[in-house]
Formats: structure tokens, sequence, C-alpha cells
């Protein structure tokens, strides 16, 4: 019988590899690829280049609305493995002699924390508090007392609560009536203020036009309570708030704390007595039930850009989407599907990390995942300061050292193409470096 894990040195490895791939900012490939992409235009390397940048583009930043791209799976894994790290905690606080009133409260207590931190956060660049609650540190803490009660509770349990969430939430985008009138208030704020084309609301036709940006029904929920709280903004047709440009929305804590349970069960699976062969096999079980429930709810999930243009267009003709995957309001498609790729990435860890022993190689990652708040502070809040220190300290070696091309053209888009990549891999090496830091200080930030 396998002895049940008090800690997984692989979490810390795998929460500490997603924040770093969000502390990067997707390393401006996106930036880069529009500049030069083309560089190789009449030579053998054109098309390799070009599929080279096109891909790097992609997959290092958000899809416009429906589909998946790799960055788009930074927010899932986060919020997954905070469902793992919940049968830790506990039984950390249990074997402290903790009661259950007082780890309660205690959940309380972090969810409370979180949503203020995650609305400071939102309000770092503006004059006030900007009341909005589409941050992910906002968006675990307003469900994070609903999965910790959870945290107890059996697998079959834990499945029909997340049935029940991301099901109830769908049939409730579904059939909530969209108002014809506050659609098209909001098609023309978009359009008379933001100066938008229409094509930013007008994804989907037919039944799927309940899952199109700004005019479904969480982003009607948000015009209606959010107008309630302080605000800037005037008045606009009797409201304050209207939209959330990225099209994220409060209500979004609802189906993604079924992200959570997934997290929950994976982190029931590995404090259970079964031994790793077992865990693994479960673990990637999970994530092939995942896929092929989301792939069947949405063929536009599908990976058929690596297929014959002939075997796209049979595939087109017979194209369905019951619920489009659309992370930007965390669809029950969604849902599933970014949980079967956390199920296969933690997975992935737990058999390099804690069966086969390489704790040592990801102490780099470890570093991060042990602080991942503290990171998460540290890049929405210094980020730039952190890139304009390093800017005056590079151009002041330069001018020291009297080098024309010198350090600074390293992070000069106008004098070298890549410069952006630079920069952003300068950034991150900071940022690490404090957490690293810390680290070695012994100073956690936990709440």
């Amino acid at each position: 019988m396998a002895q049940k894990p008090k800690r997984l040195m692989s979490l810390d490895a795998f929460r500490g590899f997603v924040m770093l791939a969000m502390a990067s900012s997707g390393f401006a490939f996106k930036k880069v690829a529009g500049t030069v992409r083309d560089k190789y235009v009449g030579t053998s390397w054109e098309n390799g280049w070009r599929f080279l940048w096109d891909t790097l583009a992609y997959q290092f930043d958000h899809v416009a609305w429906t589909g998946c791209a790799a960055w788009d799976l930074i927010q899932p894994c986060f919020m997954f493995m905070v469902g793992v790290a919940l049968p830790f905690s506990i039984s950390r606080r249990v074997d402290e002699g903790e009661n259950p009133l007082r780890r309660l409260a205690h959940a309380a207590y972090r969810s409370a924390v979180l949503v203020s931190l995650g609305v400071l956060l939102s309000s770092s660049l503006e004059e006030g508090i900007n009341f909005t609650f589409a941050n992910v540190l906002a968006q675990i803490g307003l469900g994070y007392v609903f999965v910790f009660l959870l945290a107890d509770r059996n697998l079959k349990v834990l499945v029909l609560a997340a049935t029940i969430v991301l099901g109830g939430y769908g049939a409730w985008f579904v059939y909530q009536p969209l108002d014809p009138a506050e659609i098209a208030a909001t098609q023309h704020y978009i359009n008379s203020e933001l100066k938008l084309p229409p094509a930013e609301y007008s994804q989907f036709q037919g039944h799927e036009a309940h899952w199109n940006k700004h005019t479904n029904a969480a982003a009607s929920f948000d015009r209606e309570w959010l107008s309630k709280l302080p605000r800037k903004e005037q008045p606009w047709f009797g409201r304050t708030f209207w939209v959330n440009k990225g099209g994220y929305q409060t209500l979004n804590f609802v189906p993604s704390m079924a992200t959570m349970i997934f997290g929950l069960m994976a982190g029931r699976v590995l404090r259970s007595e079964r031994d790793d062969k077992q865990r693994l096999k479960w673990l990637f079980g999970a994530g092939l039930f995942c896929f092929v429930l989301s792939l069947g709810a949405d063929r536009n999930l599908w990976p058929i850009q690596w297929l014959s243009p002939e075997w796209q267009q049979k595939i087109w003709e017979h194209s369905w989407s019951l619920c489009p995957a659309v992370k930007r309001i965390w669809t029950p498609t969604w849902a599933v599907f970014s949980a079967g790729w956390a199920f296969w990435a933690l997975a992935a860890f737990y058999w390099f990390v804690d069966v086969k022993g390489h704790q040592k190689i990801v102490m780099p990652l470890a570093v991060v995942g042990i602080n991942s708040i503290a990171m998460y502070c540290l890049y929405q809040l210094f980020r730039g300061w952190i890139g304009g220190a390093i800017r005056v300290s590079f151009n002041t070696i330069d001018r020291l050292a009297s080098w024309e091309n010198g350090l600074g053209s390293w992070i000069d888009p106008a004098r070298w193409d890549y410069a952006p990549i630079c920069d952003n891999v300068l950034r991150l090496a900071v940022l690490w470096g404090v957490c690293f830091w810390m680290y070695r200080k012994r100073l956690f930030v936990r709440i």
C-alpha cells in the first residue's frame, strides 16, 4: 500500500512553471512576429520561417474568442492547482489540531483576502478603486469557500458537483432571454464609444448567439450589478458600466469552480493510498475523458490545421458546436477541455518529479511555485518599473563605456528586431531572482 504524500514537489514545480509562463508576457513573440515573419521572403527558408513565427505568435497569445492556444491554459491550470492543493492544506491543518470551524473560518478569510487583493491589483493604475472581479485572484476567492466545503467528499460527489455547476450554468446561458433593447444599446456603445467594429460582438448566430462577446447573460449581469458600485465613468443610458473590453465577466467564477473541483479530484487521488502507477493512470484517464467530452461538444477545438485543405473543407461541412469553448466567459466546454490539459500536465510533473525523483532539476521552478502569490503581485505591480530600471541601467553603462551599440540595443526595438524578447527575458529573470531571494531567506507569502 502506497504512503500518502504530505507535500508534492511536483505541484510546486507545476505552479512555478505556470507563474513563470504568465510573467514572461509571452516573450513578446507576437510583437516580434509582426516584424520578422517576412524576413526570408523569396528564399528556401520562407515557409518554415513564417510557420515558426505564426505558431509562436498564436500559441503565446490569447485567442480572439473561441478555441484555445497554449497561452489560454495559464489561468485554468493555476485555478486547477488551487483544488489540487486543498487536500494537502487541510491535512496539514488537521495534523496541527485545527477544528472544522476554524478551518472554515480560515477558508472564508482566504476568500475575502483573495477577492480584495484581486480588486486592488485591478486598481493599481486607476485613480480610485476599480470594482471589477475578473482578476484571477478575485475569481478564485469568489468560489473558494464552496470548493472548500467539498474537500472531504468522495470522487462521485465531486463529479456530480462539477456536473451540476457546469450543466446549470450552461443552461442558464442558453435559456436566459436576450433583451433586444439591451443588445442594441450595447452594440451602439461598442460602435460609438469604443470605436470597435461589429465583429466585436457577433461571433455566433442562432442558438450560439447566447455565447457572443458582450451580449451574453453574464455580461448583462455585470451591466446591472457593477453599475451599482462606485465608478468613475459617467452614466451612459442610465448605467456606469457597460462592457469589460476583454469580454471577461464576474460570473466566470461559477464555472471556474468546476475547474477547481477537477483539481480537488486530482488532489484527493494523489493523497489516496493508490500507488504511483494507479495515480498516473487515473490522471491520464481523467484528462482523456475531458478531451473526448469537450471535443464532442465543440468541433472547433479539433486540430484540423495539420490536415490538407481538402480534408479541412470536408470537416467544416459537418461542423457543429453544442457549446463553444470560450475561455473569456469560461463556458462549460472550455472548463472541461482546459481541465484535460491540466490533468495531463500534472501527471507529467508528478511522474518526472515525484516518481522519478528529479527534484533538483525543477528547483528553479519550485522556488516560484512556493511563492506564487508573491510572484503574481510582483508581476502585476512592478513589471513596468523593472523594465524601466533595466533600460536606465543599460543606457547608463553604455554612456560610461562609450558603447555605441552596447547593452541598450538589446532592449531597443528600433535597433534590434528581437529586442522585445530580450527585454521580457530580462524582466522575467529579475522577478525570478526576487523569488529565489525570498526562498533563501525563507520568506513566504501565504494567505
